[in-house]
């Protein structure tokens, strides 16, 4: 492995000097709270799950052992913190914030979003979206993706479209579509003009499309347009990229889809999907879709079954 410059590292030591006043890291106490940093994030830690070990922790956040065992003592004197004995092993206990622990950490939890939300307020949209796109890749490349977390899974936002978001759902399909079936070109022509015809004929009144975004990356999309029949809505595009998967993202845009789709007045929703998209195929089930008709096909290179799904609004 080559070793780094001196510019490189200097760069880094910048960086981090610059950062750790940026939020706060050398004052005495955190968020003007009676706790340091290190403090507080062991009690972030407990707030996001009541069945961790020391052992977790430590190995989580990197504390020393002896630290993280005088910590938690005081914690639990003060009553913030309880413990359990496991049922699988007697030599470990699950710590817990106790009620008293919630209240006092809920308010410190508001204030930090209130103060990252402050920092961000001072950029446009699009230079938000940049700086978290930088952090998330000086994370995942200083870790190989494989960081310490207790969140059970990482968050989304849906949002409106942005000046680039159409091009990327046409080229995004194309792309995953080619890889992951095969398609060729001809499919990322019928998405271009999927996405020309909805974005030269919207109506705001009875058509919508969301953009999953998660971590200030585009990670799916969906379309809901106006079919040829009178009150029928239709869906067009729903895609969810390989890093936004398993997290329930195709059934929220599906559900968001059904909700507008009811609130606009439609009496049913229609899509045409096909029978190898078995992922997709599954969050119709599960939005309550039945599939309605099949027939066999020769599309973008390959043989298919298309399936049209109806749902009754």
């Amino acid at each position: 492995m080559a070793m780094a410059n001196r510019a490189s590292v200097s760069a880094v030591r910048r960086f981090n000097r610059f950062y750790t006043r940026q939020i706060g890291v050398l004052r005495k106490t955190y968020l003007d709270s009676p706790y340091s940093l290190g403090e507080m994030r062991v009690l972030y830690e407990l707030a996001q799950n009541d069945r961790l070990t020391a052992s977790d922790i430590a190995r989580a956040l990197d504390l020393d052992a002896g630290y993280l065992s005088r910590l938690l003592r005081n914690f639990e004197k003060r009553g913030l913190i309880s413990r359990k004995t496991s049922k699988k092993d007697a030599r470990q206990s699950h710590l817990a914030l106790t009620a008293r622990g919630r209240k006092l950490f809920a308010p410190m939890e508001e204030r930090s979003q209130r103060a990252a939300g402050a920092m961000l307020d001072k950029l446009k949209p699009a230079q938000q979206s940049r700086i978290v796109a930088a952090m998330t890749s000086i994370e995942t490349l200083l870790t190989n993706g494989q960081t310490a977390r207790f969140d059970a899974k990482p968050s989304y936002t849906l949002r409106n479209p942005q000046a680039g978001d159409f091009g990327w759902i046409i080229s995004r399909h194309a792309q995953l579509y080619l890889q992951e079936y095969g398609w060729g070109e001809p499919f990322e022509g019928l998405c271009a003009q999927i996405v020309a015809d909805c974005v030269n004929n919207f109506d705001a009144e009875r058509e919508r499309c969301w953009i999953a975004e998660l971590n200030g990356e585009n990670v799916g999309c969906v379309m809901l347009v106006k079919d040829d029949q009178p009150r029928v809505a239709r869906i067009r595009l729903l895609l969810v990229d390989p890093k936004g998967r398993g997290l329930g993202l195709g059934v929220k845009l599906v559900d968001e889809c059904v909700q507008f789709a009811r609130g606009a007045g439609y009496a049913k929703i229609t899509l045409w999907t096909h029978s190898v998209l078995t992922a997709a195929r599954h969050v119709y089930e599960k939005a309550g879709f039945t599939l309605t008709s099949s027939e066999p096909r020769h599309s973008w290179g390959k043989d298919v079954v298309a399936e049209f799904w109806d749902l009754d609004l």
